[in-house]
């Protein structure tokens, strides 16, 4: 028996590497055939298993280890796949954004009504209203400050991020937190994407629903569109106060010049109104805009837009308005073109209008500074009295309208043109135009005595005169320049009530007109506008005139008008012979009646004042050959004048006006008839003398005749009460 050998393995010697695919074949052939026939005569090594961890900690401590890594593990499941379903969410309505968003040029103007740009009678801007929208304008085309600007307030990493701040949203929670707000209210951290999407899309959305659906939005945005377009949307449709839709209507608005020529002040403080746009209006508050602009130019110093001595430089020259927008004049002026105007034009039109008007910067400044002038010199302190001022041209063009004491602000209640009040005495021309019309004359005589009428319905009604006195038979001429009320009702009377309505109503008096004889003497009630165009019919020869206001109306970029003011089939209310006739009567008021507070020294004016009953209302309306002027005064809640008649303060203020108005200059002289002084030869004045003496003889011996019948009369009477003492009466 052969002896046991122990055999041991060879160690393998690393085979040499051969070239070539066969060469490897066969290796491989080979070790698979030898592992699968041969013993293996290599012995395993045995493994060595690593000594087991003795449990650390007590039992409740690895129990606690336990539970809280499987909840840690639960949350990272759950995690993970709400992650996920989210992700997909997202993704999908992202996609589903994408494909409704249309063309960037769409979402550029999202006005619902357009904008009225009015100008004035040489055609420079002074007011706007409606929703201004200068124009489009892009991201690239705008002032390179502004554009910094934007960035450096809203959005100083816009071209960085991919429409979402992380960073931002949690800066804004960190600062809501810290201020004690709501997490999610206050400062939202939105980046100008997100503030995009939710003016264009979600801006009547609730703050939780927005904030959910800005995020599908922007994503989509930001792959639809590129930066400069979402920007451009941006700076287009942000709301900056005063009406202004946009960077360019707001730079128009302000500056009076293009958003592409903006300095670094003014950038800074087109900016600053994208927080509060309405409170941060310069327009509003300049010192208010400095401030935020101020901000914004720190800002943008900080972030490497402006130097340190640009920064100096900006803040060393703040912006100011232009002088247009610092002016702020024809507000009442502006409103009533938008009342008067057509409704489907002006009102429900989403078309950019432009007016030229009949607006006057000269005159109306002349009107406001005139009834400054009054109140701060000639009405007591803290005096809640109003007063309203209409100036027109003859030929009813209005050149200013003052419809209170401040400055009118856009809506604001405008007594010149929304004001019905009782027009007291001022109502009289009409009353002797119809007579004039009629044939009688300015020197017809009437008797101004008390009388009474009897009116149907009403009973006994008795004019009254303002001085209680009478002055027996008079011209119509001084009737009027006295405003005398008895004579003004008999003249109504005698020439009919219902032809002095229409004698009104063709001058342009279109409110109800009270029946009853008190309609002479200014019961009805009337507007300042429409009283003041009535007066300018009068200056016309008694053709009516309607007041407007608008020239010219053209679609905003065209060159071609829409509506062209064209003068109307003149209209004959009274002749022109009745009309200079009125003219010279209402002359006399002003050179010796009621009016001579307005008079002015070279100059020919006519007028008429006008007070109601009770001093309610106070009004002088008068013209001269250049300027028909109103102005009434009173109470908005139609408490009693103190002191004030038509003939006062009224026509003060007329006076004042028509002074700065005119500034020096003298109009030609009022088409008027004055009554000629004729040179009396000597054989007629003898006979007139000797006619005089006749009738002088004539009226002693009738009184003479009348003082004997009295006395005979007295001892007639005197005798009967002899006769009854002696023998007794008779039963």
């Amino acid at each position: 028996m052969a002896p046991k050998r122990d055999y041991k393995p060879a160690k393998a010697k690393p085979a040499k590497a051969r070239s070539g695919k066969a060469t490897s074949k066969a290796s491989g052939a080979k070790s698979g055939f030898l592992t699968g026939l041969l013993p293996s005569f290599r012995r395993s090594k045995p493994k060595i298993k690593a000594p087991r961890k003795k449990p650390t900690g007590n039992i409740l401590t690895r129990a606690v280890k336990w539970v809280v890594g499987g909840i840690l593990r639960i949350i990272w499941w759950i995690t993970f796949r709400v992650a996920v379903v989210l992700g997909i969410i997202i993704g999908t309505t992202t996609m589903f954004y994408y494909a409704k968003l249309p063309d960037a040029t769409a979402l550029m103007d999202d006005r619902q009504k357009g904008s009225v740009t009015l100008e004035d009678d040489t055609g420079q801007v002074f007011a706007w209203r409606g929703d201004q929208f200068g124009g489009l304008v892009h991201a690239k085309s705008v002032a390179p400050q502004l554009r910094n600007a934007v960035i450096a307030t809203e959005d100083k990493r816009f071209y960085r991020h991919f429409g979402l701040s992380p960073r931002g949203i949690l800066g804004a929670i960190r600062t809501n937190m810290r201020e004690g707000r709501h997490p999610l209210k206050g400062h939202g951290g939105s980046t100008i994407t997100q503030q995009v999407a939710k003016r264009v899309f979600f801006s009547e959305m609730g703050s939780i629903e927005r904030k959910l659906k800005e995020v599908p939005m922007s994503l989509a945005m930001e792959i639809k569109y590129t930066k400069d377009e979402i920007m451009t949307i941006y700076m287009n449709r942000a709301y900056l106060g005063a009406g202004s839709h946009g960077f360019e209507a707001a730079s128009q608005r302000y500056f009076s010049k293009s958003a592409a020529e903006v300095s670094v002040p003014e950038a800074a403080m087109l900016a600053g109104l994208l927080k509060a746009p309405s409170a941060n209006a310069p327009t509003r508050s300049i010192g208010r805009a400095q401030d935020r602009a101020d901000l914004i130019i720190d800002l943008m110093k900080d972030q490497g837009y402006l130097t340190d001595q640009e920064a100096a430089q900006a803040h060393a020259n703040p912006a100011q308005l232009s002088e247009v927008a610092k002016a702020r004049a024809g507000g009442y002026f502006a409103d009533w073109i938008m009342e008067s105007g057509p409704e489907f034009i002006l009102k429900d039109s989403t078309e950019d209008l432009v007016i030229r008007t009949t607006f006057d910067k000269q005159v109306q400044k002349a009107a406001e500074d005139a009834l400054t002038n009054v109140f701060e010199t000639k009405v007591r302190e803290g005096s809640k009295a109003q007063a309203a001022i209409i100036v027109l041209s003859p030929n009813g063009a209005v050149r200013a309208i003052v419809g209170g004491k401040k400055s009118g602000n856009a809506g604001e209640f405008n007594r010149a043109t929304q004001a019905i009040r009782q027009t007291g005495s001022s109502f009289k021309p009409f009353v002797y135009a119809t007579a004039l019309q009629d044939g009688w004359r300015w020197d017809t005589r009437v008797v101004d005595e008390q009388f009474t009428i009897n009116v149907p319905g009403s009973g006994p009604y008795t004019p009254k005169n303002y001085t209680k006195n009478h002055l027996g038979e008079i011209s119509l001429t001084t009737a009027l320049s006295k405003s005398i009320n008895t004579v003004a009702v008999k003249v109504a009377v005698a020439v009919g009530l219902e032809r002095v309505r229409e004698t009104a109503r063709g001058f342009g008096i279109q409110n109800e007109l009270s029946n009853g004889p008190a309609m002479a003497l200014g019961a009805s009630e009337s507007t300042l506008l429409e009283m003041t165009g009535a007066y300018a019919g009068i200056l016309n020869q008694g053709v009516a005139v309607e007041p407007y206001g608008i020239e010219e109306l053209t679609l905003q970029g065209d060159s071609k008008p829409l509506f062209v003011k064209t003068d109307e089939e003149p209209k004959q209310v009274i002749s022109p012979k009745a009309a200079r006739q009125l003219i010279y009567m209402m002359n006399q008021v002003v050179e010796g009646g009621t009016g001579g507070r307005s008079r002015i020294e070279g100059v020919e004016n006519a007028g008429k004042t006008g007070t109601t009953q009770g001093a309610r209302d106070a009004w002088y309306i008068g013209f001269n050959s250049d300027y028909v002027i109103g102005v009434w005064m009173g109470y908005d809640d139609n408490s009693k004048l103190t002191g004030v008649t038509g003939g006062g303060l009224p026509a003060e203020i007329w006076r004042e006006t028509m002074v700065r108005v005119l500034d020096g200059k003298v109009p030609a002289p009022l088409p008027m008839d004055v009554p000629a002084k004729q040179p009396v030869a000597p054989q007629v004045a003898q006979e007139n003398k000797q006619r005089r003496g006749n009738d002088t003889l004539r009226d002693l011996a009738e009184q003479i005749e009348r003082d004997v019948k009295r006395l005979d009369k007295e001892a007639e009477n005197v005798l009967k009460k002899v006769i009854t003492g002696i023998f007794g009466g008779r039963n």
